[in-house]
């Protein structure tokens, strides 16, 4: 057990460092960073199924599939065996299937394979404390987040975002949590952490560790980073609370008690099934991947259950089924919150979104807007987001109390970034439109007529001629 120790005692960044050196060395022979993700997944699980059975635990992998019948391999042996094995675990159900799930190797050369291999074996893995080593994965997705050629950023919503968004819709222990489009994971573990601090009692932290958790995604690799992600993080026993499917494909199967998610913008994947002709459940028929995602989550939900989702801009102002849902949503629930995003916060460029915070069953009668957008500049690089910059929001927010709330924006104060509109107000303006903007940014472009325009350019033209006047009349007097 003198490993286990030595093995806990290593600090975060150390082993964090020593993985994503081996990402460097395999980045250099061409294995680009999300394939090395996968196969490290592939290989840590067998390694820790190998220490889980040395600790008289059992093991879930069948024989001839196991951690020991590869490590002591060498060359092409050992490569020709780790793809069998791999061939053999994508077949099996449960949570072996969906990290599994359609597994390839992508190592092609043996002793690159045997350099995993190594670093892996050298570690104590499964004894690991479940935040040490979640967190070592953690901090491997988000590199892969932010790594531009791998165009895994799409699976990745900014961690302070999902914290602070957890913490003011704040899901309690006995409650279901679903993501229909989870990723790798980010806003159920988020949930799962949030609630495992409420009770120590067995019964409900079983039924958080088995049974509250749900999510979906349409893509294997994803799936298969989220599964262990939620492994690692001692989620989960047998199976995974992660399925890969279309969650736009079927209706719901059970209601659920909170909705926290950040589902893919732009269009369907091409060779989508026409949800249309597979739903009857839905509020509106449309293309729009967006409302569509909205309308799915609006039916999920069951009555009093709360959501809070991330949506581009195009859902507050489209108009034909967004007019209709957007109506939907007013009347029937309680449209209590939106969160106006900045861009720069997410690792595909210039987007634009909100969160949008709800409860099913009643209808909205006021909806706040806070405003973080106007005047706020974030880059991934130089000024990422942190979760101390939401803080002022979680504060205005009033989780538990909002009948406590009170507008930060007034007449004195213009530029106040938390303000409330009325639901007769909403249901006025064209089109339903809920997007609204009352701070004046700088760097935006006032809205006025041309003739205004005309007018501001030609008294800015008279202004410069008559300085230009004086000017020359300064310097002549100054040549005299």
């Amino acid at each position: 057990m003198a490993k286990k120790e030595t093995t806990q005692a290593k600090p975060e960044q150390t082993l964090t460092k020593k993985v994503w050196n081996m990402a460097d060395v395999l980045a250099a022979a061409g294995v680009g960073f999300t394939d090395y993700i996968i196969q490290l997944t592939y290989l840590l699980f067998l390694k820790m199924d190998a220490e889980k059975e040395s600790y008289g635990l059992g093991s879930a992998l069948p024989e001839g599939s196991k951690w020991k019948d590869i490590v002591e391999l060498d060359g092409p042996d050992q490569l020709a065996k780790y793809e069998k094995i791999l061939e053999t675990l994508q077949e099996k159900d449960g949570l072996i299937g969906a990290i599994f799930t359609e597994a390839q190797n992508k190592i092609s050369k043996p002793a690159l394979l045997k350099k995993l291999i190594g670093m892996i074996d050298e570690e104590n893995w499964f004894s690991m404390d479940g935040d040490l080593k979640g967190a070592i994965y953690e901090s491997i997705l988000e590199k892969n987040g932010q790594d531009k050629k791998s165009g895994a950023g799409q699976y990745f919503t900014p961690r302070p975002l999902i914290n602070a968004m957890v913490d003011v819709v704040q899901p309690k222990i006995t409650e279901t949590v679903a993501d229909p489009a989870c990723g790798t994971g980010g806003f159920l573990l988020a949930a799962y952490d949030f609630m495992r601090k409420q009770s120590d009692e067995q019964d409900k932290v079983d039924f958080l560790q088995t049974k509250a958790l749900s999510g979906n995604d349409i893509t294997p690799l994803v799936v298969t980073l989220a599964s262990m992600n939620l492994y690692l993080h001692d989620i989960g026993a047998d199976t995974t609370p992660v399925k890969c499917e279309d969650s736009l494909e079927h209706e719901p199967e059970h209601l659920v008690d909170v909705i926290l998610a950040n589902p893919p913008f732009g269009a369907r994947p091409a060779g989508s099934v026409d949800i249309s002709t597979m739903r009857n459940d839905l509020i509106v028929t449309t293309s729009n991947n967006q409302l569509n995602f909205l309308q799915h989550m609006m039916v999920m939900l069951k009555d009093g259950g709360r959501a809070g989702i991330v949506l581009p801009d195009n859902v507050l102002f489209a108009d034909g089924a967004g007019e209709t849902l957007r109506k939907k949503l007013l009347k029937d629930f309680n449209l209590h919150t939106i969160l106006r995003l900045p861009t720069g916060i997410f690792y595909a460029n210039g987007v634009k979104a909100n969160v949008l915070f709800f409860e099913k069953g009643t209808p909205t009668k006021e909806t706040w807007y806070y405003d973080y957008r106007s005047g706020i500049k974030h880059t991934l690089a130089t000024k990422p987001l942190k979760r101390s910059d939401l803080d002022d929001f979680v504060k205005c927010y009033c989780s538990g109390h909002m009948e406590d709330r009170k507008e930060t924006w007034s007449e004195e104060n213009p530029n106040g970034r938390w303000r409330k509109y009325s639901v007769e107000d909403l249901l006025n303006r064209d089109k339903t439109s809920l997007d609204i903007t009352w701070i004046k940014d700088k760097d935006d472009l006032e809205d006025v007529t041309l003739k205004e325009l005309f007018a501001t350019i030609q008294e800015k033209g008279s202004n410069i001629n008559k300085a230009i006047s004086e000017l020359s009349n300064l310097l002549a007097g100054i040549e005299e």
